[in-house]
């Protein structure tokens, strides 16, 4: 068909497009089609602001390396990570959910760690955590045998791959869960930090007067045959920025309990206080165990990177 104007253009793209074989691709790509050309028309997008918006998509991947993933973090910065993840979670979306965040910091390969060990790697200052976490089905029974990968960041701010002064891995461990499904670690407690800001996030924060900063959080990914991967944080909510997580993902039922203790630490007896413990039990719901693609390939190297914090307007 020749375009006569433009209310001819959607109905000829739609009408190519619809010999797409695969019938979730053929939707899913209909759907984009409408909802990008509606969008065209309802802000009246004009020629500069689209060659704006290309640019920015092409800086989006020359900003995303083996060390740093900048999609990922623009998604989770318009709240578009989170919500994928509760539409899929909880009975799509009808009941709370041990679901999260996968961020843009998860490796492949993180180091076997049996129960009881420390995931510290190198030194790093903070107050001692000790850690149980349990995994049960959603009738309560125990999920014996699962890989449960664990990963924070620093009390300086950075997660390992970012900061070549850390050990590889540091931080970083993979646990096995015991016939009660249960796991157990020490670490530091964990600090909230700046995500990087020298791309098109940056942009958008500065746009919009956002700060750039994530509450305190534990990461957790548990992967077993017969329940769907289970990708999860705990957060901290003594943290300033509990209620304003630039990624937007502190949901309520994931805030955790990191107890405060001033008293002799049972695990050991050199911690001095105060030293946290923190406790908490997933539920994992039935479906493919399935590994996602890591957002991270490698680890930085040279001099431990600057990331400034905004300040919210």
């Amino acid at each position: 068909m020749i375009i006569e104007s433009e209310k001819d253009v959607t109905k000829v793209v739609l009408d190519e497009y619809s010999r797409i074989k695969n019938p979730r691709l053929r939707e899913l790509i209909a759907a984009l089609i409408r909802h990008l050309h509606a969008f065209a028309r309802e802000v009246k997008l004009t020629e500069e602001e689209f060659q704006a918006a290309i640019a920015y998509i092409i800086a989006l991947g020359k900003h995303t390396t083996e060390t740093h993933n900048e999609a990922v973090l623009m998604s989770g910065s318009l709240g578009f990570s989170t919500l994928i993840c509760l539409l899929n979670n909880g009975d799509y979306g009808a009941t709370e959910t041990d679901a999260n965040l996968l961020g843009p910091f998860w490796r492949m390969d993180s180091p076997p760690t049996k129960n009881g060990d420390t995931i510290i790697r190198s030194p790093t200052p903070g107050d001692a955590l000790f850690v149980d976490a349990w995994f049960k089905d959603r009738s309560g029974k125990p999920i014996a045998g699962a890989e449960v990968d664990v990963w924070h960041s620093s009390t300086e701010g950075f997660y390992e791959n970012q900061d070549p002064v850390q050990a590889d891995m540091n931080l970083r461990g993979k646990f096995l869960t015991d016939k009660d499904g249960h796991i157990n670690f020490r670490s530091i407690k964990p600090a909230g930090y700046p995500i990087p800001i020298d791309g098109p996030v940056g942009e958008l924060l500065r746009a919009a007067g956002r700060h750039n900063m994530r509450p305190s959080h534990l990461h957790f990914l548990a992967y077993k045959g017969g329940f769907k991967t289970l990708i999860s944080q705990i957060y901290d909510p003594t943290d300033k920025h509990i209620e304003t997580d630039v990624q937007f993902g502190v949901t309520r039922h994931l805030i955790g309990n990191y107890v405060r203790h001033d008293g002799p630490c049972p695990h050991d007896a050199k911690v001095k206080a105060p030293w946290y413990s923190l406790a908490h039990t997933f539920v994992m719901e039935a479906g493919t165990a399935k590994l996602p693609r890591p957002p991270i390939t490698g680890k930085a190297k040279g001099e431990r990177p600057a990331i400034p914090h905004l300040e919210p307007a």
